[in-house]
């Protein structure tokens, strides 16, 4: 999540089971499991609009 919010997203509304994000243009659903699991965490990656490259330079 923080690498996220170094992206431009920040917290819109947080659930139970997930927490959405936005970056003002596109929102992310994040589910609160830890850990999430690599194939969901790319998705989120992808939707994001970054790299797997760019997004562990963020980390």
């Amino acid at each position: 999540m923080r690498a996220l919010e170094k992206a431009g997203f920040r917290v819109v509304r947080e659930g139970r089971k997930y927490i959405v994000m936005s970056d003002g243009a596109r929102f992310l659903t994040i589910p609160r499991n830890n850990p999430v699991n690599a194939f969901t965490m790319g998705g989120i990656i992808r939707d994001a609009g970054l790299t797997i490259e760019a997004f562990r330079r963020l980390l």
